[in-house]
Parts: C-alpha cells; sequence; structure tokens
C-alpha cells in the first residue's frame, strides 16, 4: 500500500477550498445582517435568517420556485422513459434503417444550442406556447444524450435474460418493464440526477420563453432581482434556497451516480 505523499494532499486541499468557495461565501452573504460588507468578505458577528424570510415571502418567489420544480421534474420523467423506450429498440431491436436512425440521434448532439434557438421559439409561438409551462417544457423533453448512453448500457446486457422472457411468453411491453427498467436504474439515476440539475439551473431558453413573471423559472427570476433594489444578502439568500432541492437530490441519489458512471464507461 502506498504511503500518502502530504505534498498531493495539501495540493488537493486547496483544489477543494477554491471549490467550494464561492458556496461558502454565498451562505455567509446570505446569513449577514443587510448592511453586511460584502467586500473584504467576513463572517459575520450575529447570523440572521432575515434575508431567507424576506426573500421567501417575495410575492413571485414561490411562483418561481413551483415553474422550476415543475420544468424540471416533468422533463426528467418524460425524458427517461421516452429515451429508455427508444434506447431499448435501438439496442435489442432489429430493422431496416436502424443505424441511420442511431447515428441520426447522436449527430444533433453536434449542433449548438444556440443555432436552434430562434426556430423553436418561433415553433413554440405559433402555437401560443409563449409565456406558458407547457411550452417552456415541451422543446426540452427530447434528450438525444440520454438515449445514447442508455442504449449502451442495454447492449451490455446478457442476452440469456431476452431468451428467458420469451420462452416464459413475456411480451415486449412486459419485458421493458419488468426486465430492462429494474437492470438500467444506475443509468436513470445517474441520468435523473444530471437531468434535474441541467433543467433547473437553465437560463437561456426559460428566458427566452418565460417572458411575464407568472412564465418565469427561478434562475430568470434571480436574474431580474439582480437589477431591481434589492441587497446583495437577499439575492444571496435566494441563491441559496435555489440550491437546496438540487443538494436534496443529489443526497438521495448519490448512491447511483458512481456506479451509473462506472458502469457507462466500462461498458461503453
Amino acid at each position: 500500500m502506498k504511503r500518502p505523499q502530504p505534498g498531493l494532499i495539501t495540493l488537493l486541499c486547496i483544489a477543494s477550498l477554491f471549490t467550494v468557495a464561492p458556496l461558502i461565501a454565498v451562505v455567509i452573504l446570505a446569513l449577514s445582517p443587510q448592511d453586511a460588507p460584502t467586500i473584504p468578505l467576513a463572517w459575520p458577528k450575529e447570523l440572521t435568517f432575515d434575508n431567507i424570510v424576506r426573500i421567501v415571502r417575495l410575492g413571485s418567489f414561490p411562483r418561481w420556485l413551483l415553474n422550476s420544480f415543475w420544468y424540471s421534474a416533468i422533463s426528467v420523467v418524460v425524458i427517461l422513459f421516452t429515451s429508455s423506450m427508444a434506447a431499448y429498440a435501438l439496442a435489442r431491436k432489429r430493422f431496416p434503417g436502424r443505424n441511420v436512425v442511431l447515428w441520426s440521434i447522436v449527430a444533433t448532439l453536434m449542433v449548438p444550442v444556440q443555432t436552434t434557438l430562434i426556430p423553436t421559439f418561433v415553433l413554440v409561438a405559433r402555437v401560443d406556447g409563449v409565456n406558458t409551462l407547457w411550452g417552456l417544457i415541451l422543446p426540452t423533453l427530447a434528450n438525444a444524450q440520454a438515449v445514447f448512453l442508455i442504449r449502451q448500457f442495454i447492449r451490455e446486457l446478457p442476452d440469456e435474460l431476452f431468451d428467458a422472457a420469451r420462452v416464459d411468453g413475456a411480451g415486449e411491453w412486459r419485458t421493458f418493464v419488468s426486465i430492462v427498467l429494474p437492470l438500467v436504474r444506475p443509468i436513470l439515476a445517474t441520468l435523473a440526477i444530471f437531468l434535474f440539475l441541467w433543467h433547473w439551473n437553465d437560463l437561456l431558453w426559460p428566458l427566452v420563453v418565460g417572458q411575464s413573471d407568472a412564465a418565469r423559472t427561478l434562475t430568470v427570476g434571480l436574474a431580474s432581482l439582480n437589477t431591481e433594489t434589492v441587497s446583495t444578502s437577499n439575492l444571496m439568500a435566494a441563491a441559496l434556497i435555489s440550491f437546496l432541492p438540487c443538494l436534496l437530490i443529489f443526497v438521495v441519489l448519490q448512491r447511483h451516480i458512481v456506479a451509473g458512471i462506472a458502469a457507462t464507461g466500462v461498458k461503453g
């Protein structure tokens, strides 16, 4: 067993400190009085939750929080379900043009999001989806990366499992629900975390389609607070509240992250 290297440990500790420094600064400012100085930043003599209470009581903040939750939760559930079905078909079924379909899906990963932003907005506007929650969610329900990663996972499942299911008389739907979904749970949990974080922190698309206060997500709402007469401590309290759901999701699903990433990396 190799002896720990003090120099490497010191370097890792410094790097970790730089990584968590922004979060520590947010916590300090969120729990400081409104008139506390922001530069130089120092630990306050008295901690207060007044900033958090003030933000929670802000008229639009609960709506922004709820919009972000529905935007993230609905998108994640639909993406995982539809991507799993597409991945199962692409991994286990033989049909003409299968490789063309697969690589067409993979090719969409090369297209920058900015190039599809205006066409997507025009399509949503034509069906009166601007300033609505469904208009915000609908264009994000397809995810090529999720299809590709789940397909790689399903490909490595033993053929004997599917042969046994056919012998037992299981149809395609029962095979998918009873065999495939339980076995791909690690990659589904990993994707759920990353997709939830991506949607929760997404700013560009909600900023374009959610122009009214009622359709804003939390990220867009925080950006609007930054331009109004809101103190830095209140803004940091709002940022701290927005961070808590992400932390909760990570704590609940963290044991699946390593298994999912490792399995995908080894088998992909």
